[in-house]
């Protein structure tokens, strides 16, 4: 544990959402579970979409679907302490947006988890299993530029 490198920091990302804990988010052990860390990935990305596009993204023609999503622990969180999720872009594509979420809970400076999180865009008027990929949304795009880091 002691040759591990230093996690991401709050300098590293652009936009800041405060969520509160619930009870029910802390598992068996007393720390968060593992399936919140992704609620909360999800919920920092779709939130700024939402107040940044000023529209429901998810009545666009073209929605963004999870393609990849994974998340590097450094330390234990969880309730009844809020947690403070940082995004930032890593790329923003002819299709796709490559989004990273730190967690943050309490004064420290380091993510307590960073997670992973890549849109595609898909047309969003075929069913379910028959989507093609289409370009990004111009709103979207306009949305998550500002984020890029790099």
């Amino acid at each position: 544990m002691g040759d591990r490198a230093p996690g991401p920091t709050r300098a590293d990302y652009v936009a800041w959402r405060t969520v509160t804990t619930r009870w029910r988010d802390d598992d068996a052990y007393g720390h968060l579970n593992n399936a919140t860390y992704y609620e909360l990935f999800d919920t920092a990305v779709n939130a700024h979409l939402y107040q940044a596009t000023g529209t429901d993204v998810r009545r666009l023609p073209a929605i963004g679907v999870v393609a990849e999503t994974s998340c590097r622990y450094f330390r234990e969180i969880g309730f009844p302490e809020p947690i403070e999720t940082g995004l930032v872009v890593d790329k923003v594509g002819t299709s796709s947006v490559v989004y990273r979420i730190g967690l943050f809970q309490g004064d420290g400076d380091e993510a307590a988890a960073e997670g992973r999180f890549v849109h595609v865009y898909v047309d969003n008027a075929h069913g379910a299993g028959q989507r093609p990929v289409v370009p990004l949304p111009d709103v979207v795009r306009t949305a998550v530029t500002p984020l890029l880091r790099g």
